[in-house]
């Protein structure tokens, strides 16, 4: 009996993971993992260690910008468009038709690498905290595990500040 074909998105991911030499094939999960409250009761792990990521529109020019933050963080809009924008009131929500054009992953799946077109990205200083995190592999049944250095490694991306204080 033959292995059942990967979805193609955990298949993009896949192999951007093994041409960039990260040693934690994607897994599959046998509940989806949408959210990050999702991924981390099926990991077992704290929902600060889910890489979630969180995707807008940079209205002026249409570009996917990608947040990769820590999945008991959120997202402060405004500090991202201080990093991305260069005047104010630049960025959008993103719909699931929009993230699904732009990165080739539908919602609660979307990876942080592997995307149909190259978005700018950031990636959450928060996730530093963790010594192992957990992301999409652009599948919602499939995660892939790293460390924050490997995030930033794999996306090329800066580290930032770009969540709300914590109360």
């Amino acid at each position: 009996m033959s292995e059942p074909v990967q979805p193609e998105g955990l298949q993009r991911v896949s192999a951007a993971l093994l041409a960039l030499g990260h040693p934690h094939a994607p897994v599959m999960l046998d509940d989806a993992a949408r959210t990050a409250q999702q991924a981390a009761d099926a990991l077992g792990v704290a929902l600060g260690q889910i890489a979630k990521s969180i995707i807008f529109k940079r209205k002026p020019d249409g570009i996917a910008i990608l947040v990769v933050t820590s999945g008991d963080r959120r997202v402060d809009e405004a500090k991202v468009q201080a990093l991305v924008c260069a005047a104010g009131g630049c960025l959008g929500r993103a719909d699931a038709a929009f993230v699904k054009a732009q990165t080739g992953f539908s919602i609660g799946g979307v990876a942080p690498l592997a995307h149909a077109f190259a978005p700018v990205t950031l990636i959450d200083r928060e996730l530093f905290r963790f010594d192992e995190i957990w992301a999409a592999a652009g599948h919602p049944h499939a995660v892939f595990k790293l460390r924050p250095q490997d995030l930033q490694r794999l996306t090329g991306a800066p580290v930032a500040d770009v969540v709300e204080l914590s109360a």
